[in-house]
């Protein structure tokens, strides 16, 4: 089982692929769909969720996907006709570093895909872009709630604090018009509903090949959750716009 069909596991009953509800990804949202009719798109957008709902809120709204996942391409397609909005949206199937767009985007997305650009403050440099003029970007990405320790750095990533986190973001000439830290409910039901997924998986299929390294991944990702970052991982969304530029 490879690590595709693992995580479209995982993400069967929390289809957002991050530590955030329904009502939080809902305001996210009505904070970066600035018009009705506006233009969206995902830099790695996996299976599509976050342009789904914008379209289904936004019956005017367009949206442009790009991943180079090819079951991400077809979960979405899949996704987007059931949902009656495949019209509307265009699915890339590339790097996200790669994609070129004639037109520019009044929202654009990457949340939890900073990995794509090589960070933060890289994902901030793609999407202004593809930023039309007054256009929001809308990126959500990791930061340490309190110092984490260092099998939890070797596992997830090298971030900062929350505070420095926000002081990068602007430095860079970004201005924050919405945020939203995940609460603690939010991080743990998201865990908890990736690894029982995989977990249950398991347990329904006995005698798949795969059964057996599901259950033990669960078991592994839940370890490690647990026991090497739950008391230190945060999640924060960002809505942002360009910072003008100071005039002499």
């Amino acid at each position: 089982m490879n690590r595709e069909q693992i995580s479209r596991i995982a993400h069967a009953n929390h289809p957002i692929k991050a530590p955030l509800d329904d009502d939080s990804v809902r305001g996210l949202l009505e904070h970066g769909v600035s018009e009705p009719d506006a233009r969206v798109l995902d830099l790695g957008y996996g299976g599509g969720e976050w342009l789904l709902r914008a379209l289904s809120t936004s019956p005017r709204s367009r949206a442009e996907g790009v991943d180079i996942s090819e079951e991400a391409l077809a979960q979405a397609r899949e996704a987007a006709s059931s949902r009656g909005v495949q019209e509307r949206l265009v699915l890339h199937h590339q790097a996200a570093a790669d994609f070129v767009s004639p037109h520019p985007f009044d929202l654009v997305l990457s949340v939890g895909a900073t990995h794509a650009f090589g960070g933060l403050l890289p994902t901030l440099a793609a999407a202004r872009k593809h930023l039309a003029p007054g256009g929001r970007v809308l990126v959500g990405d990791a930061f340490w709630e309190r110092e984490p320790s260092p099998e939890a750095v070797e596992m997830l990533g090298d971030y900062t604090d929350l505070a420095t986190t926000l002081d990068r973001v602007t430095a860079d000439g970004w201005t924050p018009v919405h945020g939203h830290v995940s609460t603690r409910r939010e991080l743990d039901d998201y865990e908890w509903a990736c690894w029982g997924s995989v977990a249950a998986w398991a347990l329904d299929h006995p005698d798949d090949p795969d059964s057996s390294q599901a259950l033990s991944t669960a078991a592994t990702r839940r370890s490690e959750w647990l026991r090497s970052y739950r008391d230190s991982f945060g999640f924060l969304c960002l809505v942002l716009r360009q910072t003008p530029t100071a005039r002499a």
